[in-house]
């Protein structure tokens, strides 16, 4: 396979592979705890991957000092990209920041950063799920 320098790509680009990668990571998450029914695997795995949990989560990791100043560097790639669309149902602010948290874990996936992409998409899952606990009992 051909090596491909991730510091030369453009946040779009590394959110493309990073969106697929970090949708793997939930994927694996649900199955692994046992929930297989396909209708009910997108249906939870939304509450994971939507832009809004995203954002939330990329917000957590900037204010709690969790990323490198390489992965913040990243992540501001992702969030500064211009595309050309974005959902009808997520404020822009938050699509921005979910697009560099899928660029910093598509940049880990084409670094071949194997230990650092398990260690955040935990964190993300971890976040996640504390966060959706906390408005359970609120």
């Amino acid at each position: 396979m051909m090596h491909i320098d991730a510091k030369q790509l453009n946040g779009l680009t590394l959110a493309y592979i990073g969106d697929a990668v970090y949708e793997l990571y939930i994927r694996t998450h649900l199955i692994k705890h046992g929930i297989v029914k396909p209708d009910t695997l997108h249906r939870q795995a939304v509450q994971y991957v939507s832009a809004t949990k995203q954002a939330t989560v990329i917000h957590k990791w900037l204010n709690d000092g969790i990323l490198t100043k390489e992965e913040e560097a990243v992540v501001r790639r992702g969030r500064n990209a211009k595309s050309i669309s974005t959902p009808k149902n997520t404020p822009v602010q938050s699509y921005r920041y979910a697009t560099g948290l899928e660029a910093l874990f598509g940049y880990h996936y084409l670094q071949k950063n194997k230990k650092r992409l398990d260690k955040l998409a935990t964190l993300a899952i971890e976040s996640i799920e504390n966060g959706n606990r906390m408005n359970e009992d609120g």
